[in-house]
């Protein structure tokens, strides 16, 4: 399995048992304290307990090992469940917003202050889902599970601004009975911007986008350290799943034999496998330096 997938995996564990217990959490106090902004939150989370299933599923294929017929192995797998999960969020925001609007112009009564407490509980505890899943997204560099983290931080957004809503209802009284509503409407716009900042990184993953600047200089860095490397010269990288592919050309004296730039290329490579774990493999092509 490859570095970090383990962590990922728990993480997305994580993810799953507590969207489930919170969306009923959230749907019970919303049906008894009379506040669509937390139904509308509830809907969220249950959409978010099938796309951390998705998250699940999606680790597990993209650590598989290559075989013959993936050579690279499965690891675009990652973000492609990446857009499945933002298609979710789609969804999620889309029915929000549309029941929202429905609701505004239904008269209704006000949210229970109870409603508030629960609110408070929730994006305590969303918000500290954030940020654990997220630091495992940045160590392992998943971008699904990074996703997934956006899906917590999306959850304590909405909350936030039903919580904003309620309080609204409960100190103007009559007249502000749908402030909730509107709070819900405006939560939906948040999770829209959400999904394109999930999309976009995934996206330029699946199109091999050179956004890698800090591992380029760590690999040319490591190269140069090795007696017989002159200059390195091209360097292009793409990620598959939590791992990346490198190909790297090097200049070489012009003057020593094939076998002695050989030997040089895969010393390198050795060199920065050994120094950069989330690289699967370095393809080198050895380039001749007249200079010399």
């Amino acid at each position: 399995m490859q570095p970090g997938a383990r962590e990922a995996i728990k993480a997305s564990y994580l993810s799953i048992a507590g969207n489930a217990f919170l969306a009923a959490a959230k749907f019970i106090t919303g049906v008894f304290g009379n506040s669509y902004a937390l139904i509308a939150d509830a809907i969220e989370s249950t959409t978010d307990v099938f796309s951390s299933i998705l998250v699940l599923i999606g680790l597990r294929y993209a650590t598989k090992p290559a075989d013959d017929n993936h050579p690279y192995g499965h690891g675009k797998a990652e973000p492609l469940f990446t857009f499945i999960v933002v298609g979710f969020l789609i969804v999620s925001a889309t029915i929000i917003a549309y029941e929202s609007i429905e609701n505004i112009n239904t008269p209704h009564e006000v949210p229970e202050p109870y409603t508030l407490l629960v609110l408070a509980a929730i994006i305590i505890i969303k918000e500290t889902f954030y940020r654990v899943v997220s630091k495992k997204g940045r160590k392992t560099d998943s971008s699904v599970l990074k996703a997934d983290a956006w899906h917590h931080r999306s959850d304590a957004i909405t909350s936030l601004m039903a919580f904003i809503g309620i309080s609204v209802a409960l100190v103007m009284g009559k007249g502000y009975e749908n402030a909730d509503d509107w709070a819900a409407l405006l939560a939906s716009g948040f999770i829209l911007y959400n999904a394109y900042l999930i999309l976009r990184p995934a996206l330029g993953e699946v199109m091999d986008e050179h956004r890698y600047d800090e591992i380029e200089n760590e690999i040319r860095k490591v190269a140069h350290k090795y007696p017989g490397v002159v200059e390195t010269e091209k360097c292009y990288i793409r990620k598959t799943g939590m791992t990346y592919h490198v190909d790297l050309h090097i200049a070489v004296n012009a003057q020593i034999t094939v076998k002695e730039g050989h030997e040089i290329a895969h010393r390198v490579k050795d060199d920065i496998l050994q120094h950069i774990p989330q690289i699967a493999d370095v393809l080198i092509h050895v380039e001749p330096d007249d200079e010399l």
